[in-house]
């Protein structure tokens, strides 16, 4: 009847009345390690299972992201190895270039060096000693929460493997044309010092200054707006729409430039929109991407006026200015001479800032090395369009191909030491020799390496087989790529995903990183709001292990995992799936010590009662459940249906109704207790990959098993009876409707009732003992007299209340409650017959009071469905 059964001696059930949490995970996870559970055999003959780790920033620790992400790959794992997959959940850290140098360089800073005063080779050792000491903090972490990683082959990607391919793939690019050195506008950030690529800039809405300034004098001058004035020193050209009238006569003529000695052209060009302001723009080709496109389309030069630190170049007045003090001297000198037409101020716009830094980007002209990614791009989008990539959910491949169908070239040289430094050699006479992994450098007089390191993404991008050992053939390579599942988050689909496609498809002939690309959404704050300092509703879940065990937090992530959307998460989310954990625990341990086993094959369906038949039925659904959900990443659905299997049919029903059949003992007891051993090693087995530390205690103990981590996969054993699941509905239905009456008379849980049952000819008549013990229903005795009577599911409950409370008092009470709901009745309906109020207000407000006459009729039909319950006093 079912493939679950494993045979174990089972173990003595001792357990501890409650569950620690903090007694237990520790040496339990170091268990596992040492046991090489999650060590991966490039060698076995098993189907292969592999995710690679997004690798953490060696800087970082773990954070509420990090353990959601962890938590869900986690899972996918720990099941696919009990599926019999060899499963490889490989781990590493990102060397984290810009930084990792700020955290090297502010050391420093403490005892008055800088990186100069070391120099360059002194100054990456410090970074290594740094790592060694500070760095990896989160890898600790992982393992509180429980990461089922392959420890035995933690990559970084600054070391000496990785650091192999990342030249390899350098020389391989560069030598097919599609790595090139070139001079163009570039997101620079005057406080690291550095090129940043477009997609680490962020962009918010900043108070700033829009000034419009006349260039040129009479008739031939014209008005150009701007928010940044300081870069009007380095303007050549204004540029106006070919088509406009206004400026037809301008166009060709040179016009002067306001606080200099130079005049400039003005150029006609379609990019400018004649709509926008004035329909004149200046031109600044070395300070602005689209000046920059104006100025190579009209062969106009490029004039830098500030340094890497935002300091203005240009000899005169402003020279050695910071640019926010030149652009106010700017506007002043402007003023002095009338050369201000308006001034706008506050100005709101959009303004980019340095995702690491925050500092205020600047475009600038530089000379920096690229990478063409137009037939990579290409490729990347043709593995998604043509199937053989997934995109979950499917409705964020729009946003893939937005982006990889649109990519510019990458900026890839960063003005950094700390990373992987350019293999380009500059020789005395202009020679530019690219040298890969097994090549000796130029040597000689006058021979010197490019300065400038390779952007972390680089590397990064190369992660999915790099750390497989490419460029060589390993047997990690071969067995484990491409990889399973990428699980990551939408909002680094840009940064990480498309460089991987790109690089990975290029790099393995065609053969794509991973099969799928799970995209999950952000963890925010129980309000929904976005989680920062700022606003101060960090949370580090260290705090959350701390209080509540790693499995609590685990549980609570995972039951917030809907595919692609943010994930809200409070306290009380945590302490509530706490209680889940105790449940579990003192829920298996009441069982245990009451008579559930796994010794024995299970029973015949026909020596088992309709309450073990139904669990059964249910344990088949719930497996064949999980399975599809996980199948399709829908974590949330499959914590949810785990939970109400486990709290409402395992624990409320089907423990509760057969404690009669327990404690009466006898052969049916045996055969439920094997039932209830069964259920539980299932659903124990179910519960692992979400919830590992609490699982394992208990399973290890009531199957006397070696771990969870090893053992099989539940699979869905095809049993279904469905006449039991309907005659225990019946049962819940009885019992529901009863517990809802004793509610509204105002009896306590625990307080007895003398009922009769009239259960003859019914399918409830067999469960007569059980529904008597879950409704504390005393047998009919002398002097029964029926008060209320409830026909429920074919059956009648009737009830002696006499004596159990003060009926008067309780009709007083009901109807106090039943005129304040007619008085609420009276109240929307006089609104709602107004026709002149209905005119005026609001869609909102009169969708409100409808909703509070809805509330209120059902309030009178069930106060008056309690009084007719009561019995006569």
């Amino acid at each position: 009847m079912t493939d679950n059964t494993q045979q174990h001696t089972a173990a003595t059930p001792e357990l501890p009345t409650t569950y620690a949490p903090a007694e237990v995970e520790g040496a339990l996870y170091e268990r596992w390690v040492d046991r090489g559970y999650f060590t991966a055999d490039a060698k076995s003959d098993k189907p292969p299972f592999t995710i690679v780790i997004p690798p953490p920033n060696v800087t970082g620790s773990l954070h509420l992201g990090h353990a959601f992400q962890h938590t869900l790959m986690d899972a996918l794992t720990r099941r696919k190895r009990m599926q019999g997959y060899e499963a490889l959940w490989l781990p590493g850290m990102d060397h984290a270039g810009i930084a990792t140098q700020n955290k090297v360089e502010q050391q420093l800073a403490e005892v008055g060096k800088s990186r100069h005063d070391l120099g360059r080779e002194e100054f990456v050792e410090r970074v290594w000693q740094w790592k060694e000491e500070y760095g990896g903090k989160i890898l600790g972490q992982m393992r509180r929460l429980g990461d089922g990683v392959d420890w035995s082959r933690e990559r970084f990607t600054m070391d000496e493997g990785l650091s192999r391919a990342v030249q390899t793939i350098f020389k391989k690019l560069y030598d097919d044309g599609l790595i090139y050195r070139a001079e163009r506008i570039i997101n620079w950030c005057p406080r690291c010092l550095t090129a940043i690529s477009d997609i680490e800039v962020e962009y918010q809405e900043d108070a700033g200054e829009l000034v419009s300034i006349r260039y040129g004098e009479g008739e031939d001058s014209l008005v150009v707006a701007t928010t940044r004035a300081e870069t009007m020193l380095g303007d050549t050209a204004v540029a106006v729409h070919p088509d406009d009238e206004r400026y037809r006569h301008l166009v060709g003529k040179q016009i002067k430039l306001p606080l200099t000695d130079r005049t400039i052209p003005v150029v006609a060009d379609t990019h400018v929109d004649p709509e926008f302001g004035t329909g004149a723009v200046k031109v600044t080709p070395a300070h602005d991407p689209n000046d920059f496109a104006i100025g190579q389309r009209h062969d106009l030069p490029s004039l830098s006026v500030m340094d890497e630190h935002g300091i203005i170049t240009v000899h005169g007045p402003f020279l050695g200015l910071d640019r926010f003090e030149a652009r106010s001297a700017i506007v002043g000198a402007l003023k002095e001479q009338g050369r201000i037409v308006a001034e706008k101020r506050p100005y709101m716009h959009s303004v980019g800032h340095c995702s690491r830094c925050k500092t205020t980007v600047e475009p600038r002209l530089s000379m920096q090395w690229w990478v063409n990614v137009k037939p990579l791009a290409k490729e990347a989008g043709d593995a998604v369009r043509d199937g053989r990539v997934q995109i979950h959910p499917a409705e964020l491949s729009k946003r893939y191909f937005d982006w990889v169908d649109n990519m510019n070239d990458w900026c890839i040289s960063r003005q950094l030491w700390w990373g992987h430094r350019i293999p380009i050699w500059y020789g005395p006479e202009g020679e530019i020799v690219c040298v890969g992994p097994d090549e000796q450098a130029p040597t000689g007089e006058g021979w010197h390496q490019d300065t400038d390191v390779l952007d972390t993404w680089f590397s990064s991008g190369l992660w999915p087989f790099s750390t497989l050992g490419w460029p060589e053939k390993t047997p990690e390579l071969e067995k484990f790529y491409s990889t399973d599942v990428l699980l990551t988050g939408h909002d680094i689909i840009f940064f990480w995903v498309a460089r991987m496609m790109m690089f990975g498809l290029y790099a393995m002939d065609g053969e794509v990183p991973f099969k799928t690309v799970a995209l999950t959404g952000l963890v925010r704050d129980e309000f929904g709001k976005k989680m920062s300092k700022s606003f101060g509703n960090v949370v580090d879940p260290l705090d959350w292990m701390d209080k509540y065990g790693s499995d609590a937090v685990r549980f609570t992530l995972a039951k917030g995992a809907n595919p692609g959307t943010d994930v809200p998460i409070g306290e009380d989310w945590v302490q509530a799936s706490r209680n889940f954990a105790n449940k579990i625990w003192n829920a298996t341990r009441f069982a245990m010590m009451n008579g559930a086993t796994i010794e024995g094959p299970l029973p015949d369906p026909s020596e088992m009662s309709a309450t073990d038949r139904w669990i059964l039925s249910r344990l088949g659904e719930t497996v064949a459940q999980v399975d599809a959900y996980y199948e399709d990443f829908q974590f949330s659905k499959l914590s949810e249906a785990l939970y109400h299997f486990a709290w409402d049919e395992v624990f409320a029903w089907y423990v509760e109704l057969s404690k009669t059949t327990f404690f009466a003992g006898g052969e049916q007891a045996k055969v439920s207790g094997r039932v209830l051993g069964e259920v539980l090693d299932v659903m124990l087995r179910l519960l692992h990959p979400i919830v590992p530390f609490v699982t394992e205690t208990l399973w290890t103990t009531l199957t006397g098993g070696e771990s969870l981590v090893i053992a099989d996969w539940p699979k869905d054993s095809g049993f279904r009876d469905k006449a039991a699941e309907e005659e225990i509905e019946l049962v819940q239905r009885l019992v529901t409707e009863v517990r809802r009456f004793r509610k509204e008379q105002g009896l306590q849980d625990g307080q007895k009732v003398p009922a009769r049952l009239e259960l003859t000819g019914t399918a409830l008549a067999p469960h007569e003992a059980a529904i008597r013990q879950l409704l504390r229903l005393q047998p009919e005795g002398e002097g029964f007299a029926a008060t209320a009577s409830l026909p429920v599911a074919g059956a009648t409950v009737a009830l002696d209340l006499s004596g159990t409370i003060d009926v008067a008092a309780e009709r007083k009470r009901l109807a106090k409650d039943l005129a304040a709901a007619e008085k609420e009745k009276a109240q929307a309906e006089g609104k709602l017959g107004n026709e002149a109020f209905l005119g005026k207000a609001p869609d909102n407000v009169v969708d409100k009071i409808r909703t509070r006459l809805a509330k209120a009729e059902e309030d009178i039909a069930r106060i008056q469905t309690q009084l007719e319950r009561l019995p006569q006093a």
